[in-house]
């Protein structure tokens, strides 16, 4: 890995087919800092775009391990995520994201509750289901995407409030498949609504369906793999009393969907996090006061081009940006739109040059070495 250094002109590298790569310096209010950008163009046949991630949405792996292990050609870090719980000793951290997240046209989980979220502070007029989005017509959009579900049982339908989220709406009921993962689902019945650090619930239900039909039941909720056409689902407070009515043997079934409030296209691939730049123009009330290391993703030429964008992480650049100059910046570099992923430690902007076996990491990352993280921007070439 490495930046070059301060000052140092940069010429545009040709990592494939319709996938560029440059790095620049920028000078922000606290000092220097330096750039690293991969363009993307979606109109080039040979170029795709996905998630990257480690196979579950619980779990984490550094990016270029995550870029590796599927052959993108380069990706930047994802959605902010679970990845401390200081506040609940004794409960498991997932390293589930925040937001929603697509990968290859399936949904994978939905977003937690506006004051569960890990990360800063959301500007003013976005939430939890903001995504950066690429619908199967390969045009890139900002959009949000909400969790629409139902439970059918034989006494009525229930509302689904969750799917394969670390936090569920207080009184809710949540399904949690394969795609979670072995983590523990407790984290799902701590917090509230509106404070991630309130305790967690006193009252839980859990019940697992195999089938159809009800298993299995338990008070807790449990950990470990969820087999393939296994639906556990965690209820608390309202949502648990309601799941103990169910009975073994009983047949239920459990509908889910992500619906795009803007959108009439399928995504291909979404995640979440938050939106800077709309119309080529800066949120009102971004923060122009917290300088750190950033990633972003930034949209152009009407949804057709992408523009991966992380400041490095180096000593000498550490000062970093503040939001509201990530979007001044990522309207200099001509989107239109922009998007704001996970920071500071996590940023991470990998690329794999021509002929190489492995992608290489471009930024160095503020903690020394790479962050594992649950998800990313990945692209893909077929030349």
């Amino acid at each position: 890995m490495g930046a070059a250094p301060a000052g140092a002109v940069q010429s545009v590298v040709r990592l494939a087919p319709g996938v560029t790569y440059e790095q620049f310096d920028i000078t922000a209010a606290k000092g220097v800092t330096h750039a690293h950008v991969v363009v993307v163009d979606l109109r080039n046949p040979h170029v795709r775009v996905n998630l990257l991630y480690p196979g579950a949405v619980a779990a984490r792996k550094p990016v270029s391990e995550l870029a590796d292990s599927v052959g993108a050609v380069a990706g930047v870090n994802g959605d902010f995520f679970n990845i401390t719980e200081t506040q609940h000793p004794g409960v498991e951290a997932t390293g589930s994201t925040d937001g929603p997240a697509i990968a290859s046209g399936v949904a994978l989980k939905a977003a937690v509750p506006d004051g569960q979220r890990f990360g800063p502070t959301l500007p003013p007029g976005t939430n939890t289901r903001n995504v950066l989005g690429v619908g199967v017509d390969r045009v890139a959009r900002l959009d949000s995407l909400a969790l629409r579900g139902t439970i059918r049982t034989p006494t009525g339908r229930l509302t689904l409030g969750g799917f394969n989220q670390y936090a569920l709406p207080e009184n809710s009921i949540g399904a949690f498949t394969t795609q979670w993962g072995s983590v523990s689902r407790v984290r799902a019945t701590c917090g509230t609504d509106a404070d991630r650090a309130a305790a967690c619930s006193a009252n839980t239900y859990e019940v697992t369906l195999r089938g159809g039909r009800v298993v299995s039941s338990s008070t807790t909720p449990g950990s470990g793999a969820i087999a393939a056409g296994t639906t556990v689902l965690v209820g608390r407070e309202a949502g648990a009393q309601r799941l103990r009515k169910l009975v073994k043997g009983e047949r239920v079934q459990v509908r889910h969907r992500l619906v795009a409030s803007r959108s009439g296209v399928a995504y291909r691939f979404a995640l979440g996090g938050y939106p800077v730049l709309r119309h080529g123009q800066p949120l009102a009330g971004l923060d122009n006061t917290t300088s750190a290391v950033r990633t972003a993703v930034g949209i152009a030429d009407r949804g057709h081009r992408l523009l991966l964008f992380a400041t490095d992480g180096a000593v000498a650049y550490r000062s970093g940006l503040t939001i509201a100059e990530v979007a001044a910046q990522m309207r200099k570099l001509g989107s239109v739109d922009a998007f704001s992923l996970d920071g500071g430690g996590s940023t991470t902007l990998v690329a794999r040059a021509s002929g190489a076996s492995a992608v290489t990491v471009r930024n160095h990352p503020s903690g020394g070495a790479e962050r594992p993280v649950p998800n990313g921007v990945g692209v893909f070439s077929t030349r």
